[in-house]
């Protein structure tokens, strides 16, 4: 199959994709594309949001559609990091034997990966960039595709552990959900309290994924659209000489090299699923907020003046 046949099949089942999902999830419809987006290009993704917002409901039934394995780890202040890898036992014979944690899936909800402290947040770090855990010094290879989908509840709220910028950095997507407008809360009410439950079809395998995965990063991308990426990037750091006075004034830190990977790869998908065989500069301003959301550091001056990430990186744009 040539790469322009597998564009267009691409297109049509992203549309169905979201019509399956959409008879669970009303609404929410830039949020499903980033997650979607990420899974298309191999990245992970983290939804922030305050409890009920249909987080994990979400994950649960794109997993569902897509045909893959799914784990949800609960992240909890007493949660360990064996919990999540797995851990070593003697058995009958008295040999150690590996018993593998729930990590060993395809798609990973991390539920409320901020209300575990940092030592077990960790222990993600390992699998989602290598794709692999190692266990007293023998790694296990994880199966491919592998996604790990991460909630975490807004860090004003009690009992929460910011995770680190390291580990922040891993994540492609860092997706913000608004509450639903009155119209799409009504809908929710409406399909959440009657006896029925959609059943939603599979329309992917693993198989299919990791071609979709290959295929997004075979489009070729013209140098000005790799040049405008580079540059975005390059403007929230404030210790450039070329940085604006903006900049300086409102940002501690700003991105590092993997998000200008992740706006061209980001942008490869989002022109995909558009059905162009290339991506332009506006498939790097439409996923350009939730790539750099979390990869810029404001300062108590920003905090002060009440001024976001997002109010930076608009102006940035």
């Amino acid at each position: 199959m040539s790469d322009v046949t597998a564009i267009n099949n691409l297109v049509t089942k992203h549309q169905n994709l979201k019509k399956e999902i959409a008879k669970i999830i009303i609404g929410q419809e830039e949020v499903i594309d980033q997650i979607l987006l990420s899974i298309y290009t191999g990245g992970h993704s983290l939804l922030i949001g305050v409890p009920g917002l249909a987080k994990t409901l979400m994950v649960n039934t794109i997993a569902q559609t897509l045909g893959l394995d799914f784990k949800r780890i609960q992240f909890t202040p007493d949660l360990m990091p064996s919990d999540i890898l797995g851990s070593e036992v003697l058995d009958q014979s008295r040999s150690f034997k590996f018993i593998k944690g729930p990590i060993f899936s395809n798609i990973i909800l991390a539920d409320e990966i901020n209300r575990t402290p940092p030592k077990t947040q960790a222990a993600l770090l390992e699998a989602m960039q290598e794709r692999a855990v190692t266990i007293a010094g023998q790694q296990y290879k994880l199966d491919l595709p592998y996604f790990v989908l991460a909630t975490q509840n807004p860090i004003e709220q009690e009992g929460t552990y910011p995770l680190p910028e390291a580990q922040l950095d891993r994540f492609m997507f860092a997706i913000e959900l608004k509450y639903p407008s009155v119209e799409e809360e009504m809908q929710v009410v409406k399909a959440t309290t009657n006896d029925e439950t959609p059943d939603v079809d599979v329309l992917f395998n693993d198989r299919e994924i990791l071609e979709i995965q290959h295929l997004i990063r075979r489009i070729p991308v013209p140098d000005n659209v790799v040049e405008y990426a580079v540059n975005l990037v390059s403007s929230t750091r404030p210790n450039l000489e070329t940085a604006s006075d903006f900049v300086k004034q409102y940002i501690d830190w700003g991105a590092g090299p993997r998000a200008s990977q992740n706006l061209v790869l980001g942008a490869k998908a989002h022109a995909a699923i558009k059905g162009k065989f290339s991506p332009d500069i506006e498939d790097v301003k439409a996923v350009a907020m939730g790539i750099l959301r979390h990869r810029i550091i404001k300062n108590y001056k920003a905090e002060a003046e009440g001024i976001s990430e997002e109010d930076i990186i608009t102006r940035l744009l």
